[in-house]
């Protein structure tokens, strides 16, 4: 076996060091510069997000008739999503949300699909300096972010579940899913989100506790949601949805925060770093969480 130094490059990820300043970045700028070059987007001009409030994707948008279908038979959608959705599972969790939706409509879609995928390629244009950043800390520990919308989904009227986990200042794990059930209020949307990212928060607390590079791990593991109801019948009540399905889920999410495996915590909306994984923000909103998951462009 032949040591050959530190990795400067892993699976397209390009890895930049500053040991002086505590820092290591990811970056994927070449992988982006070949999806754009790929797809003839290379010289177009940049955007300020992939999707923004007000930004509305479903089947009603699908081909109207057969020359339509025709026509988008000749756009390369399903590979543009496939390639976008690479870049979002590496190290582009700021377009997860809109590489989600696109995903939704790959079996047959429209005009107006194909503007919002190109929307994305321009946004990572503008965006593809951007290192996903980790810094040196005193105390390492993993914390998660856990938001959901309230069916947001035109064509299912289901919600959106997103959250992330932060460690040393940048996210490690991260997700973006339209939740499987419809939801009835706004808490049992949030609380369907808990439940996702408690179940990911056991299995990430398996994970690190092998490599044993993070003491606190054995801590319960923080999940802060920006839905008051939603943390206190966390730890506090009765609740009953009249659903099986989501009763099962608070009542999972309780027995988990009462053995301390997890704990819900409040958290304001402006501080919800898993917001953008949930639905379109105004362009300040997006770019502050943006920030705040650590992808810098200079770290």
């Amino acid at each position: 076996m032949v040591d050959m130094g530190e990795a400067n490059y892993v699976i397209g990820i390009e890895i930049f060091r500053d040991r002086s300043g505590g820092v290591l970045g990811l970056s994927q700028k070449g992988y982006i510069d070949r999806v754009l070059e790929r797809f003839n987007m290379q010289s177009c001009s940049s955007g300020i997000a992939p999707i923004l409030k007000g930004d509305k994707l479903s089947k009603m948008q699908w081909p109207r008739n057969n020359m339509e279908r025709e026509q988008m038979k000749k756009i390369p959608y399903a590979s543009v999503v496939g390639s976008l959705m690479y870049a979002q599972t590496c190290t582009r969790p700021d377009i997860s949300f809109a590489v989600g939706m696109l995903g939704r409509y790959q079996s047959d879609p429209g005009f107006e699909h194909w503007k919002a995928a190109k929307k994305v390629m321009r946004y990572l244009q503008g965006t593809k300096d951007y290192m996903l950043t980790y810094k040196r800390s005193e105390q390492l520990e993993v914390v998660d972010y856990s938001d959901s919308d309230y069916g947001g989904c035109l064509d299912s009227l289901k919600s959106t579940s997103g959250f992330v986990f932060m460690l040393a200042n940048g996210a490690i794990s991260w997700k973006s899913e339209k939740q499987s059930i419809t939801a009835s209020s706004t808490m049992e949307a949030e609380f369907v989100a808990c439940f996702e990212a408690s179940s990911h928060a056991l299995w990430l607390r398996n994970f690190i506790s092998g490599l044993g590079v993070v003491d606190s791990i054995a801590k319960p593991l923080r999940i802060y949601c920006d839905n008051t109801a939603t943390v206190f019948f966390s730890k506090n009540g009765k609740f009953s949805s009249g659903s099986k399905h989501m009763d099962l889920k608070y009542l999972v999410v309780k027995e988990r925060v009462q053995k301390q495996q997890v704990s819900i915590e409040n958290i304001r909306t402006t501080l919800m770093v898993a917001d953008p994984l949930t639905k379109g923000l105004p362009p300040k909103a997006y770019l502050e969480h943006v920030m705040r998951m650590g992808l810098l462009s200079n770290p």
